[in-house]
């Protein structure tokens, strides 16, 4: 069932489903050996702007730009990690050691990139703009975190790669997960949630001209729901109560973020009133907690309305992610640690 669900994901992350007969598992491995760069990991797209698309049998000059791009490798939008856990699963279905071999030299690619400090840059080694951030958006960090935490204890999945492996991915994770914590933002002496990006000295940073430094909640719950799963010490039960304290007191009640149409016909989505909606912001000011959005011209905004149209519509600014996190997932958290005591 993990294969068939891998797979699916994988085809629609890189377009198999918009193929009238969808390559088969094996067609899609082959190709993502032929796609892994020569440092181990994986690009996203190549200079010219090609995506990688397992979809297509790859051409002649594409695998040229693959064995010279090397500066692409990233793991955003689940780049590496992705091909990481799918050829980990194609190894236990065929046994292929190619199959073996590509997985390992991949993890080895993600503990390479890993700062000294703990954190996991979007890409490695282009250092250009902000690749070099440590990033949480979109969870990147999180994703690596999650499979090198597999690799180290030795799931079923991952249960070829030797104790040497295991053992570095586990430092590694001990290493991201201290790097989590002391990356907790604190305002007015309380700890609240978590930025998006990072640079490498800890400090939060801005990625694209829309997403301003700012605590953000989208990508906090992902971080909250990792340290969820560890051990819980008495930092980690600190760092997560702490952050869903925030959540509560910052949620906005009786709106939900809605697609609707103006006078003129055209769509547009805006937070509409709902008694028994809650939503939060994406982006939070540091310090005063108020909502703010960016915009392409490097401007930060504390009314969602002076934003552009083409903003408005292209971005998710408002959502329910904590919602979740704080009805079910936190007080089965937060039994399961009570009755371990």
């Amino acid at each position: 069932m993990r294969l068939i669900l891998s797979m699916l994901w994988v085809c629609v992350m890189t377009g198999c489903m918009a193929q009238k007969t969808p390559p088969s598992p094996s067609d899609v491995w082959d190709r993502m050996l032929e796609y892994q760069l020569p440092n181990g990991g994986w690009a996203k797209h190549y200079t010219d702007g090609t995506a990688v698309d397992y979809s297509k049998p790859i051409t002649s000059s594409l695998k040229l730009k693959i064995a010279t791009d090397g500066i692409y490798a990233t793991i955003d939008n689940h780049a590496t990690t992705r091909e990481i856990e799918a050829l980990a699963e194609g190894f236990q279905k065929t046994s292929k050691k190619q199959y073996k071999d590509a997985v390992i030299k991949g993890i080895n690619y993600l503990l390479s990139a890993q700062y000294e400090n703990g954190g996991f840059p979007q890409y490695f080694p282009d250092k250009r703009n902000y690749r070099s951030q440590i990033t949480f958006n979109d969870n990147a960090m999180i994703n690596v975190l999650t499979l090198l935490r597999e690799v180290g204890s030795e799931s079923d999945l991952y249960n070829f790669i030797d104790v040497d492996l295991r053992v570095k991915a586990q430092q590694a994770v001990e290493k991201g997960i201290d790097c989590i914590l002391r990356a907790q933002l604190v305002a007015n002496g309380q700890l609240t949630i978590w930025a998006a990006q990072y640079d490498e000295n800890l400090k939060p940073a801005q990625a694209r001209k829309f997403e301003p430094v700012s605590l953000t909640s989208s990508e906090s719950v992902g971080i909250v729901r990792f340290l969820m799963k560890e051990k819980p010490s008495q930092q980690i039960i600190l760092a997560i109560e702490s952050a869903i304290k925030w959540f509560e007191n910052n949620k906005i009640e009786g709106y939900r973020f809605d697609t609707v149409k103006k006078s003129n016909g055209k769509m547009e989505r805006k937070l509409v009133p709902d008694a028994g909606s809650v939503v939060w912001s994406r982006f939070y000011e540091i310090g005063t907690n108020k909502p703010i959005f960016g915009d392409r011209d490097d401007t930060v905004h504390y009314n969602f309305d002076e934003i552009s149209e083409e903003r408005k519509n292209g971005y998710a600014w408002f959502g329910e992610w904590p919602l979740n996190l704080i009805k079910n997932n936190y007080p089965k958290w937060l039994k399961s640690i009570q009755s371990n005591k």
